[in-house]
């Protein structure tokens, strides 16, 4: 199901939200049978990361994933179809609050966001939030235009097939 409000900031994807709040500013939200902590752990263990970020339709595998969880310790993915052409995303966590909330930065343009990621837990399953403000207006109009949120639906849904198998 897709439906967009009037002024075309809100986009609702299955059973992901996804809103334009400000200018800067874009608002994705789902929630996730599982408890905050194991949800917490795909987003913060390189190993299962690797099994639902890519989102499987642009056929483009995540080919490695280093991080290092702790406020001021760095993060880089690597995407590619094989190891000679590569384009990689980094930077490093500002904040990280284990099972509750993650904020790093995206270093690897100027226009780069900063990404909250928050995990609230209710009856077993985990209401998850991420907030992505941009330097400008430009660089999240640019975002928009790329397709790149359009993949959180597809993502999540990968995220939800992997807590699945972890019992979540």
């Amino acid at each position: 199901m897709d439906t967009r409000n009037e002024g075309g900031t809100t986009l609702v994807t299955g059973r992901t939200d996804m809103e334009r709040t400000s200018e800067r500013e874009l608002v994705v939200t789902r929630t996730f049978n599982g408890p905050a902590r194991v949800v917490f752990e795909a987003w913060t263990r390189p190993e299962l990361f690797m099994r639902w970020w890519a989102p499987k339709s642009i056929g483009v595998p995540l080919l490695s994933c280093e991080m290092d969880v702790r406020t001021g310790g760095t993060y880089r993915l690597e995407f590619g179809k094989d190891a000679e052409n590569t384009w990689a995303f980094f930077g490093k966590y500002l904040e990280v609050v284990p099972n509750a909330r993650l904020v790093w930065t995206n270093d690897e343009g100027e226009d780069g966001a900063i990404t909250t990621v928050t995990f609230e837990e209710q009856d077993g399953k985990t209401r998850l939030v991420v907030h992505d403000l941009y330097p400008s207006k430009d660089a999240l109009d640019e975002a928009m235009t790329s397709g790149a949120p359009g993949g959180f639906d597809e993502q999540f849904g990968q995220l939800d097939a992997l807590l699945a198998t972890l019992g979540a």
